[in-house]
């Protein structure tokens, strides 16, 4: 594997023996650039990169050797990323549910002790939407093809593009909020991906009326920091939550029960909440991701429920449920 990852950077006029990278932290950069297929154009961009990769190597380190986390981080596409870069594979706007009817569950049943849509058939495989600020989309777009389900019995594959390009309220690439494509799919049906494809850009809005599959009935807000109000929402099907992924711990996640109190609350990337469950006696929320299924646990990730107000990465402040025909 050394033979291989010293050839990678070869081109750059880098000399690299297996001698020189053995067991430091230059050798699981050098790794890094081979599985990812990176290259750089110059010195100054590999000194760049690799400073940036060590930084991390640094900081996953030392939340892995933190015994009262129990998740576990480590490399992955963002470890050669910049903030700003990084930032590009977000895209939730800031919360506007103001005046966004509340939706009200009877909590005085007993909610089942596990619910995971995904072995119910309503969930489709994890996508990846990146360089594209669109994680609204498909949050949204994730939550619908639930809701479809739920209604229908049929699990479609719908148009992230579609509100990408169509949904003049959110901005595409650059950012949107799912109560923004709920209010756009309440009134223009959602496609199938077949006939209007993701592309990880903001193009001119093609949808076609006839082409049109699914529309959204309706969509409420979950009482904000409440987990027992999150997990009536997801027990119903699929549900849009959002965190603060602009940080260490949910962007390194590569598996356990994200637990920690240290990532922040500025909500900045929606996702889908797709059930519950209990691990040795800690509850956690089923969350899928759009970076991909490299990412975390085949494109998911488990976030603590213990961890109560603002709830991990603040994944308890910002819930929306939809229903569709």
């Amino acid at each position: 594997m050394l033979t291989q990852v010293c050839k990678a950077v070869a081109g750059l006029g880098i000399t690299c023996t297996t001698t020189d990278v053995e067991g430091g932290v230059e050798k699981r950069f050098l790794e890094h650039v081979a599985a990812y297929g990176i290259s750089y154009g110059t010195q100054e961009e590999y000194s760049f990169r690799q400073a940036l990769f060590a930084k991390r190597d640094a900081e996953y380190n030392e939340i892995n050797n933190d015994p009262s986390n129990t998740f576990v981080v480590g490399h992955n596409m963002f470890s050669t990323m910049t903030d700003d870069e990084a930032t590009k594979m977000m895209g939730k706007r800031p919360n506007n549910t103001q005046g966004l009817e509340v939706e009200k569950f009877d909590l005085s049943g007993v909610q089942a002790a596990t619910v995971d849509w995904r072995t119910k058939g309503a969930v489709n495989p994890v996508q990846n939407q990146g360089q594209c600020g669109s994680c609204w989309a498909f949050s949204s777009i994730a939550a619908l093809e639930g809701a479809h389900f739920l209604q229908s019995g049929n699990l479609l594959k719908l148009s992230e593009s579609q509100l990408v390009d169509c949904d003049k309220t959110s901005s595409g690439c650059n950012g949107g909020l799912e109560v923004w494509a709920f209010a756009y799919a309440e009134n223009a049906a959602i496609e199938l991906e077949a006939t209007y494809p993701y592309v990880a850009r903001t193009s001119t809005c093609a949808a076609k009326k006839d082409e049109g599959k699914v529309l959204a009935t309706s969509y409420k807000t979950v009482t904000p920091k409440s987990v027992p109000d999150l997990k009536a929402a997801v027990a119903q099907g699929p549900t849009c939550v959002s965190v603060d992924a602009a940080n260490r711990y949910f962007q390194g996640y590569t598996g356990g029960i994200l637990n920690t109190k240290r990532c922040g609350k500025q909500l900045d990337h929606a996702v889908t909440a797709v059930g519950y469950g209990t691990e040795s006696g800690q509850e956690y929320l089923i969350v899928r991701n759009s970076w991909g299924a490299s990412w975390g646990e085949e494109g998911y990730i488990r976030m603590s429920l213990d961890v109560t107000g603002a709830g991990v990465c603040g994944v308890l402040l910002d819930s929306t449920t939809v229903k569709a025909n």
